[in-house]
């Protein structure tokens, strides 16, 4: 019932009736027999230190530190194929006190020259207080890096060479804007895996997100897309000639459309219970050119409204 009623059993029975295995487990349970183990690796820290003799407190002192302790640091993630994403730079005072900043990266860099504008923008933060001791510049965040080595003819692999070496131009505009204001301020559109226009496009950070490519070929949306609010007309799919919203009155000039959209029916959207939509791109007479839509009715009653504006 209990491994305690095995302790004190004969060795040589237990062997011949359960095998050598239990009395192994028994033996190791009471650290009567070695269990050796095979700790696991630290992980790699990829970091540079610069202790200097005086203190110092100049800008191109910290300049100069910063030039000493990135080609080191690069030398290291390049022999290991990594790339830096957030770099740390510690300042060690004389009178004990430690500053610091950190940068974040669009794309991860191994390269001094990608990663020196950054730091430099952000020195003026630190406070050398009676003077810096020592530097530290650490990788704190950090990535694979596959190397790309261009192939073909000689032409195909100077221009290949050339468009690999300047394609990262937006990724450094990128960090540049991220230093100032912050890496989550920074975001890019992508289209949705969607139909409905509320769904159709999703917002992600610039940093961490590669660029979109061809958006789907789909019909002109709105610059200003808001909940859909009602519009008094006649109750009947077709355009009405005269509406009135949000308390002013439009006369119908020109429409496009219609545009039928189903809801998802796999989903409970409350916004969608409407039914089936039929949307019309409307130039009103007031000059506004707004996007209209009659809702058929579903689980609401039917009638028209306004989703949004164009510009």
């Amino acid at each position: 019932r209990r491994i305690g009623d095995l302790i004190g059993q004969p060795r040589a029975s237990l062997a011949r009736r359960f095998g050598t295995g239990l009395v192994l487990r028994l033996d190791q349970a009471m650290g009567a027999a070695a269990e050796p183990i095979a700790p696991a690796p630290p992980p790699e820290r990829f970091a540079t230190r610069l202790s200097l003799p005086d203190p110092i407190g100049l800008m191109d002192d910290l300049l100069a530190g910063l030039d000493r302790l990135l080609p080191p640091l690069c030398a290291k993630l390049t022999r290991h194929g990594r790339g830096a994403r957030t770099l740390r730079l510690e300042a060690f005072r004389s009178d004990g006190g430690l500053q610091w900043l950190s940068v974040t990266l669009a794309r991860p860099a191994q390269a001094p020259d990608r990663i020196r504008p950054l730091i430099a923008m952000k020195l003026e933060e630190i406070d050398a207080g009676l003077g810096i001791d020592m530097l530290r510049l650490e990788a704190v965040a950090h990535e694979p890096v596959h190397d790309t080595r261009p192939a073909g003819h000689l032409d195909a692999s100077r221009a290949n060479a050339a468009r690999l070496k300047a394609d990262t131009g937006l990724e450094d505009l990128i960090g540049r804007l991220g230093a100032r204001i912050g890496m989550d301020a920074i975001t890019r559109r992508h289209p949705g895996n969607s139909h409905l226009p509320e769904k159709c496009a999703q917002t992600l950070a610039a940093a961490w997100s590669a660029p979109c490519g061809d958006w789907p070929d789909r019909p002109p949306r709105p610059v200003l897309l808001w909940r859909p609010e009602p519009v008094q007309a006649p109750d009947t799919p077709r355009p009405p000639e005269q509406f009135r919203w949000r308390g002013r009155g439009f006369r119908w000039l020109a429409g496009q459309g219609p545009e039928r959209i189903a809801p998802e029916w796999w989903l409970d959207d409350p916004e969608w219970r409407s039914g089936t939509r039929d949307y019309w791109v409307v130039d009103t007479d007031r000059g506004d050119r707004l996007w209209l839509y009659y809702a058929h009715g579903g689980q609401l009653s039917p009638g028209w409204f306004c989703h949004g504006a164009f510009a």
